[in-house]
């Protein structure tokens, strides 16, 4: 299955290739398809989170009400799941999806030479070699790896800023640990990408930049009328877990 994932990921780079001319225009080419292809499914996990922060509230509820007892808990919240028909891993089932792909595409432009033997590998002139890394690259003085390094810097801050943006949104502690988080990963984002091929570091720079735009344009408007949405819902069915009603009824009557 895996082989047949990059197999299918290399017929359409060859595809694109043989109109594009130039391999760092067919990995752009290549990365849009990618992202277009796996758009439905970010939509889906974006609707998913808007649910799950409306539905946090009562969730927390839940959790606190029956913090001294972990089976109860864990049973309330499976109800409140079915009465509100939603699913805890909407959310990252999407995004394990898209792993064998992004992996699989990873696989096929590190291994370019591999697949396609005896090629030059450049981007306009711009990355003379898109196999080599910035690593390799700076052993030949900064003027020759001055753009293998400018790409390995987008690299790490393109990562970042989605993580940014969404900590807007945040406040307090949690603000705070999300842009602790985006510099962490920042940083280790340079270490990886130093030993990186520049024809990865190409795609993922495009692929992100592509999640930006879909985040500042897209997503957030899709978040939102998620969340009006399921606000509408509860607010004209309401659907509360009456967890007091339910108690009461299973208490035991006193005898007077």
């Amino acid at each position: 299955m895996w082989d047949a994932i990059v197999n299918v990921l290399f017929q359409i780079l060859r595809l694109i290739q043989s109109f594009a001319t130039d391999w760092g225009l067919s990995i752009i080419i290549l990365t849009i398809i990618v992202r277009l292809i796996l758009t439905p499914l970010v939509l889906k996990s974006t609707k998913s989170t808007a649910r799950m922060q409306v539905l946090q509230p009562k969730l927390m509820e839940l959790q606190q009400r029956y913090a001294d007892d972990p089976q109860r808990q864990a049973e309330e919240m499976q109800k409140f799941y079915a009465e509100n028909k939603f699913s805890p891993l909407g959310g990252c089932l999407p995004l394990l999806i898209q792993m064998p792909i992004l992996i699989a595409l990873f696989t096929l432009l590190r291994d370019l030479p591999n697949y396609f033997e005896g090629t030059s590998f450049s981007f306009y002139g711009i990355l003379p070699d898109l196999t080599v890394t910035p690593g390799a690259m700076w052993v030949e003085g900064i003027g020759v790896a001055l753009p293998y390094l400018i790409s390995l810097l987008l690299f790490a801050l393109l990562t970042i800023i989605p993580t940014l943006y969404q900590s807007r949104n945040q406040t307090g502690q949690q603000a705070s640990s999300m842009r602790t988080m985006s510099i962490v990963m920042s940083i280790m984002m340079l270490w990886m990408g130093w030993n990186l091929p520049a024809g990865v570091l190409l795609y993922y720079d495009v692929s992100t930049m592509w999640q930006v735009i879909q985040q500042v344009f897209v997503t957030r408007r899709v978040m939102e009328k998620a969340k009006a949405e399921e606000e509408e819902r509860l607010a004209n069915a309401p659907i509360e877990v009456d967890v007091v009603r339910r108690e009461r009824k299973a208490r035991p009557h006193k005898k007077n």
